[in-house]
């Protein structure tokens, strides 16, 4: 247990200081690679897209995980703790959501509204033909927001309760979802996939819920991100990413809108300039998880020898 506390410091300070390296054989590529491959409806008659989901879902979650387990049961404690945040880094996000984010925002202002339309275009799969330059910081907003549940809270969370076993299940099913989790063509094939992030997220969306809301409290701002807690957290297709997003939104005043879709949170003020507290509370809730998360590992450590 005190090793597993190591590791999560140890990830997440590779995390900052390296980011998210762009390579075809990071893990978590060949593993988006693979989901390319046996995850494309057209190879399955539409009778069996969905025994074909299940059984691809839970494929790919067994081989993506196996290494991970592996290190964890395997290793000599040296190799282990070389190792394993190296692969708990591989199953989580937190600097890269920062820097999409702040990608938008330098296309903006240097490039201007095509030039923002194109960057968060490769963060979100809505239409950004038409968006304007408040509707494009909300998608960049929005997917930080939800992604903070998907991409560091979860996995963490997991890593605690199964280990490097249980991160890697959790990145597995997450990516996933979100390959194949659409109601179109992907929608029996995806099926399974979605459920199952679902269920996997539930926890930690409504840990981190609570987490946020404690953070705003402490800022004198727990009103306006419980109302928007209560109005607007179910406004977004889906029972967990409209958590993080409505109370993000309402504590730090802002509005976020996917038109024709949904709108969460007041427009006390613009997007450009609420965003830096939007980044804040995501590093205030990613930082007060990891603190709780570390100090409830080394208590059960030091309970186990007493």
């Amino acid at each position: 247990m005190a090793a597993a506390a190591v590791v999560i410091a140890a990830s997440l300070l590779v995390d900052r200081l390296v980011g998210d390296p762009q390579s075809r054989y990071h893990p978590v590529a060949l593993l988006g690679r693979f989901i390319g491959w046996w995850g494309v409806p057209a190879r399955y008659p539409v009778r069996v897209q969905r025994v074909a989901g299940v059984a691809g879902g839970i494929l790919t979650v067994a081989l993506f995980t196996a290494p991970f387990a592996l290190v964890e049961l395997a290793a000599p404690w040296y190799l282990y703790l070389l190792l394993a945040p190296l692969l708990l880094k591989a199953c989580l996000a937190w600097r890269a959501l920062e820097e999409h984010a702040a990608a938008v925002i330098r296309a903006l202002d240097d490039g201007g509204i095509e030039a923002g339309r194109s960057a968060v275009g490769m963060m979100v799969s809505r239409d950004t033909a038409r968006l304007d330059p408040e509707h494009v910081l909300s998608a960049a907003y929005e997917s930080m927001t939800e992604n903070l549940v998907d991409s560091i809270i979860s996995p963490l969370f997991y890593f605690g309760l199964f280990g490097l076993a249980g991160a890697a299940a959790f990145r597995a099913i997450n990516t996933l979802d979100a390959m194949l989790g659409y109601r179109d063509e992907r929608a029996r094939i995806g099926w399974f996939s979605a459920r199952a992030d679902d269920v996997a997220n539930f926890v930690p969306a409504r840990l981190t819920g609570l987490l946020l809301l404690a953070y705003f409290a402490a800022k004198g701002r727990f009103g306006p991100a419980w109302a928007a807690l209560r109005r607007d957290a179910k406004k977004r297709p889906g029972f967990n990413g409209g958590i993080p997003m409505a109370v993000i939104a309402g504590g730090v005043g802002v509005r976020l809108e996917k038109p024709g879709a949904y709108t969460i949170g007041d427009a006390e003020r613009t997007l450009a300039e609420g965003g830096a507290g939007i980044v804040a509370a995501v590093r205030a809730a990613t930082v007060i998880f990891v603190i709780l998360e570390i100090a409830a590992l080394f208590l059960l450590w030091s309970m186990s020898y007493t």
